[in-house]
């Protein structure tokens, strides 16, 4: 699914709550419109209905003024009807039978209703007087009237007006949202253009300069860069590491296979042919190791499980002893009575394992006679101790010994089997120490403890 634009983003968020306000204002807009000019044309009833009462009482019923003409033919809401009835209820002028009202009129007060008029709703106002007209005194009554319709559309119309207007504005608002926000937007166009531009292999950091809101965006970016710079680098150390390690094997198998056709010594070629099995060995044993180091390095798909330490301690140094009994090295396991159980990777766990002990048997020197494994626990933890009474490492030289490729000393190790015990240690959220002795080297693997399978 294709994700919108920002600038459509930002257009849908900004526009639609306007033009909701905008609705709300034009619906106010309308009801304080009809409103008022309800009350203006009752005001302009109310001034036709007192000029015309006055005239009348000038002209004693003869006439209307010219003034009194022009506020009738000139009111805004429409044409205007009245009429007048002297002292007696004797006509006077206007139109004949004005709407009357439902109910008795305040004498001396301007009175408002609604009435119909030949099929037509009106507004009216009808004012009670009392007048001397000729030799008569008495009420006199004024009626003015006014069609309802004219003055609804009358308020429709500014209504209306008022409607176009704001839609006028939304509309080039809108427009002013659109191009305002591609203009907003150019510089990251710019950066965008700027990081296509770039070659594969330039990972510095971008100083273009940026808006704030994006900043972190950059700030991320850069960190990002980096760290795939960092990686990048040291997959290519690894590598040429790798090729340096595996040439001086490889070139001992072919040393050694080339010399075997001219062996026609029997005890010279048994010599041979054990050199040469010796050499395919540790040449396996060292891409094993590579793999595992990149697994380690780069897959996080690793099956975690809850699972008793004792039960791979117990596998791995069974499959051990041989190997160190063949070496006249007396090895010895003691395990925990109570279950140890951790989450973690059996498999890579026991790697770990095997790693130190042949670290331990390599590396023991000539006059290492024994090599413990022992399994402990306290509140927090589950422990694996492999420890020798070899040659030892120097306190100074524990850093050291867990880098890739790093030996101490000139010997037939490859330098990695530290280095993937601390990978593994790292998986499982743990920790390998060296920890001090009075003779050899002692390794604790930390594992965090878990709940008792």
């Amino acid at each position: 699914m294709k994700a919108i634009s920002l600038r459509l983003r930002l257009f849908l968020v900004i526009l639609p709550p306007l033009f909701a306000v905008a609705v709300l204002l034009g619906w106010w807009r309308f009801e304080a419109a009809q409103r008022t000019s309800e009350q203006l044309f009752d005001r302009s009833l109310l001034s036709a209905a007192l000029a015309i009462s006055r005239d009348v009482a000038i002209s004693e019923g003869d006439a209307l003024s010219p003034g009194t003409r022009r506020v009738i033919s000139d009111a805004g809401g429409g044409e205007l009807f009245y009429h007048v009835t002297g002292p007696g209820g004797i006509y006077v002028t206007g139109y004949a039978y004005p709407p009357r009202p439902d109910m008795p009129v305040t004498r001396d007060l301007p009175f408002y209703y609604f009435a119909d008029y030949r099929g037509e709703r009106m507004r009216v106002v009808r004012i009670i007087e009392s007048r001397t007209i000729g030799t008569l005194t008495g009420d006199s009554v004024v009626t003015v009237w006014q069609r309802v319709s004219d003055r609804r559309a009358f308020a429709q119309a500014l209504a209306l007006r008022a409607a176009a207007l704001m839609a006028a504005l939304l509309t080039a608002l809108a427009l002013i949202i659109w191009f305002g926000v591609q203009i907003g937007l150019r510089p990251l166009n710019d950066l965008q253009s700027a990081i296509r531009q770039r070659s594969p292999d330039d990972l510095g950091p971008i100083r273009r300069p940026v808006p704030a809101e994006v900043s972190g965006i950059v700030s991320t970016l850069n960190h990002l860069l980096a760290q795939l710079q960092d990686s990048i680098e040291a997959h290519q150390s690894f590598i040429s590491d790798a090729a340096h390690q595996l040439r001086n094997p490889a070139a001992a198998i072919l040393t050694l296979a080339e010399t075997l056709p001219h062996m026609h010594d029997p005890a010279d070629r048994a010599k041979y042919e054990k050199q040469l099995v010796d050499a395919a060995r540790r040449s396996a044993r060292l891409a094993e190791q590579l793999l595992s180091l990149e697994r380690l390095r780069y897959d996080d798909s690793t099956a975690m499980m809850s699972f008793d330490v004792n039960t791979v301690v117990e596998d791995v140094c069974q499959s051990f002893a041989a190997k160190a009994l063949s070496r006249d090295v007396e090895f010895t396991l003691s395990k925990s009575a109570e279950p140890l159980s951790i989450l973690g990777n059996p498999v890579l766990v026991g790697e770990a394992l095997i790693n130190l002990l042949e670290n331990a048997l390599k590396h023991g020197g000539a006059g290492m006679s024994a090599i413990w494994v022992r399994t402990s626990s306290d509140d927090d933890a589950v422990m694996i101790r492999v420890q020798d009474d070899g040659v030892g490492i120097p306190p100074e030289k524990g850093g050291a010994a867990f880098r890739r490729f790093s030996q101490l000393e000139n010997g037939e190790g490859t330098g990695l089997g530290l280095a993937i015990v601390e990978k593994v240690m790292g998986k499982h959220a743990g920790r390998v120490d060296i920890e001090p002795t009075g003779r050899g080297a002692k390794f604790c693997l930390r594992f965090p403890r878990c709940a008792t399978v």
